[in-house]
């Protein structure tokens, strides 16, 4: 009972806003995963979820030198960005200008900037301050002690992901699928994978609470895969990927607040994954049972 009261936004304001801001966060997630697996950039993305942490941690010690608590979302938030943004510049900086692969740039900047944040959160643990912060919950999400401001301000930022993707959709379909053509209409290649990273970088950080660093790139990639199975065309497979990461995301919070001890990111990431198991079983043309029928006939007719 208490799940379906938490499905049906009726579990408590702060638990129907967090929901809420989930599935906005849901759907921006799947929506840019589209354009990013399309581009076959997937593991950029994994790159820039691990580069916020020393953001994370170096934005809470600058709030705690500064005088406060460090635990404002906002300047966690605006800490990550940076450090995500740093640890992107890094990337394209080392494949365009050494003789690295752009695997190896992105390897070498995921696993540095990842051992630091993780030397930084064991310094801050020493702190009198670090040891209540929570900042644990940014590697796996979690919603426990989150304020009716900091789901806001995930509801909101992935509305404004939500809406830059709409608005950025066509462009973005041209430099997944035919680059040259987009050059040839004017476009300028490099802003445009620019602005992708823009929006992967923006889904991360706002998913960092709910979802966590960690598993933040599976809500991106997932339901991107997921609504791949389901339709050959880009338009609609955007909002299928929309759709299949706000219901992930949206079941997962509701279950993270009626059950004790579920973690909000996992059980988002388990739920997506249990779609795109039914999805590969099931789909009419990309499914293992339509593909078995196929064979099966192609036999039949042959025989």
């Amino acid at each position: 009972m208490s799940f379906l009261a938490a499905l049906s936004l009726q579990a408590g304001y702060n638990a129907a806003l967090v929901a809420v801001g989930a599935a906005m966060l849901g759907f921006a997630a799947g929506a840019v995963g589209t354009f990013l697996t399309l581009r076959k950039r997937a593991l950029v993305a994994d790159a820039l979820a691990h580069a916020t942490l020393p953001g994370v941690a170096l934005a809470f010690l600058a709030m705690v030198a500064l005088g406060g608590d460090g635990r404002s979302l906002i300047g966690l938030l605006a800490g990550s960005a940076l450090s995500a943004g740093l640890g992107l510049w890094l990337i394209e900086a080392m494949a365009r200008r050494t003789r690295l692969p752009e695997d190896a740039a992105i390897g070498a900047v995921l696993s540095v900037f990842f051992g630091a944040g993780v030397v930084l959160l064991t310094v801050i643990q020493t702190l009198s301050a670090g040891r209540q912060a929570g900042l644990e919950g940014f590697l796996l999400g979690s919603t426990a002690g989150m304020l009716w401001q900091d789901a806001v301000v995930i509801a909101a930022g992935g509305a404004v992901a939500l809406c830059a993707t709409y608005v950025l959709r066509r462009p973005l379909q041209l430099l997944a699928f035919d680059p040259q053509q987009a050059a040839a209409l004017g476009y300028d290649l490099r802003r445009l994978d620019l602005a992708l990273m823009a929006l992967v970088m923006a889904v991360t950080v706002i998913g960092l609470k709910l979802v966590g660093l960690v598993l933040i790139v599976a809500l991106l990639i997932i339901p991107a895969v997921t609504a791949r199975l389901w339709s050959n065309r880009s338009g609609r497979m955007i909002w299928l990927a929309g759709g299949i990461g706000a219901l992930s995301a949206y079941v997962g919070a509701a279950l993270s607040a009626s059950v004790a001890d579920v973690p909000t990111g996992p059980i988002m990431v388990l739920i997506a994954a249990a779609v795109f198991a039914v999805s590969l079983l099931v789909a009419p043309q990309r499914g293992i049972l339509a593909g078995a029928i196929r064979r099966a006939r192609l036999r039949r007719d042959w025989a």
